[in-house]
């Protein structure tokens, strides 16, 4: 159906930045939504960043300022740069499509395998 491909997780010190990029691929018919969310030791998952088709952007509060979204259409491609990063931020961070398929265009929403993103004091 869909396949989602994440990059760009490692360990940074507090402070530093990361770029995480996914890439989705597969019998896509269009895409509504494409974002970004992580999971925390412990904790639920939770939404950080998503951009809609039409270019509307969210952010956790927790990361405003500090994250941007980014969005290649013709790649199907998402981006996250974080910036000023924080060892709260430290989670597993999923990529998440909500997409039409082809040839039927069935609606549906794809997780990718998630990326660690570690942040040290």
């Amino acid at each position: 159906q869909v396949q989602l491909v994440e990059s760009g997780g490692g360990l940074v010190q507090a402070g530093g930045s990361l770029r995480l990029s996914c890439a989705a691929s597969g019998n896509i018919f269009s895409i509504n939504s494409m974002g970004w969310y992580r999971r925390a030791p412990g904790k639920q998952r939770e939404l950080v960043a998503a951009v809609t088709s039409d270019g509307r952007m969210n952010y956790a509060d927790s990361v405003k300022g500090r994250f941007t979204i980014s969005r290649d259409n013709a790649k199907n491609t998402i981006y996250l740069q974080m910036n000023s990063l924080k060892p709260e931020d430290t989670a597993v961070y999923y990529c998440n499509v909500e997409a039409y398929t082809s040839p039927y265009r069935l609606f549906a929403s794809y997780w990718g395998q998630g990326t660690q993103v570690t942040v040290s004091s």
